[in-house]
């Protein structure tokens, strides 16, 4: 495996073997709870979460009243995932290929409650000689949330693995360079940046298309993946989970109701999202938006996580191969038909 990601992953470890081990000991229901996302609009279900304190709401209702939550944005998964471990946040809301590697380096101590979104991600360039990732040359640098392990950076792979051979799935690990989403769309903005290319989700697709010049896409995260693929999830420690089976309770039916009022309201829910956000994208922009194809994925039940944990077994990245998707999430979600 390449030296950096043993580097991370061997931290990660060594914090998850200290970090948890105290985390039992002084388990216990907690008031106060801590919540992170990144940005962009895959979080919008967690946004109206915010809001219209649904956590809260459905904790009190079963039973759990005065709970309290904050939530804190970080600029890519990474950060999300030490945070959890050193304790620093309770739920994290973030990719696929966090959730994987953490419940893996924890032997199960680090599992999923419920998916919240699966929106396409696009590889997109303002390079007009890359038109797809065969094109990619040593010094084409790639703008990803976390070099080798978020979400992103795994498809990358996938892709890699598709068009040089299974083989080469690593062989454009090299061009990636680590940039929150916000930073990566203001160096494409940049003509003079090195980075030209930025593996995006939405609302940066549909900005960069728009107000980059030149900027086309490469390639999505559908055709990669044979269909939808969780973006975001919100997932925890088992220790946290069992001492707080009520409040996971009240994620999964707060994730439910806010994704349920994206559904039926969506004018209201792109309002929240403009507020607790700052973006300055027009409501009639996103609503344009979130009728492009794929963009009304929001769903309890993860979508396509088992052909990714295929990949990062087969890669050596996991040590322990799911049999299943249950495997890496809770019993709070047993019930769903997830993939």
């Amino acid at each position: 495996m390449i030296k950096h990601l043993r580097s991370k992953l061997a931290a990660a470890a060594l914090i998850a073997a200290t970090v948890l081990p105290v985390s039992a000991a002084h388990a216990q229901q907690k008031s106060e709870i801590s919540l992170s996302r990144q940005p962009g609009i895959f979080y919008m279900p967690s946004h109206i979460m915010e809001k219209q304190k649904l956590i809260e709401k459905h904790a009190a209702s079963l039973g759990v009243p005065g709970v309290t939550t904050k939530w804190v944005t970080f600029s890519g998964g990474g950060a999300q995932t030490d945070a959890l471990l050193a304790g620093g946040v309770d739920i994290l809301n973030t990719g696929t290929g966090n959730l994987l590697l953490l419940w893996d380096r924890t032997r199960g101590g680090v599992k999923g409650i419920v998916a919240t979104s699966a929106q396409p991600m696009t590889l997109i360039s303002r390079d007009a000689n890359i038109k797809s990732i065969k094109d990619l040359g040593p010094s084409d640098k790639i703008a990803v949330p976390t070099v080798k392990v978020s979400t992103q950076a795994i498809v990358l792979q996938i892709a890699a693995a598709e068009a040089f051979g299974a083989d080469q799935w690593s062989k454009l690990d090299a061009n990636t360079v680590q940039l929150g989403h916000p930073d990566a769309y203001a160096a494409l903005s940049n003509s003079k940046h090195e980075v030209h290319t930025h593996f995006s989700i939405p609302p940066f697709t549909f900005l960069e298309l728009k107000n980059v010049p030149g900027a086309h896409v490469v390639l999505n995260s559908p055709d990669v993946m044979g269909g939808p693929l969780s973006q975001a999830q919100f997932f925890t420690t088992t220790k946290f989970a069992d001492a707080n089976p009520k409040i996971i309770q009240a994620v999964r039916d707060a994730t439910k109701e806010a994704q349920d009022l994206i559904r039926s309201d969506t004018k209201q829910a792109v309002e929240i999202y403009k507020e607790i956000t700052g973006d300055k994208t027009s409501v009639e922009e996103l609503l344009d938006l979130l009728k492009e194809p794929g963009m009304m994925e929001w769903n309890l039940e993860p979508q396509g996580t088992m052909k990714f944990a295929a990949h990062l077994f087969k890669t050596g990245t996991l040590k322990m191969q799911p049999k299943a998707w249950t495997d890496y999430y809770l019993p709070v979600a047993h019930d769903l038909k997830g993939n």
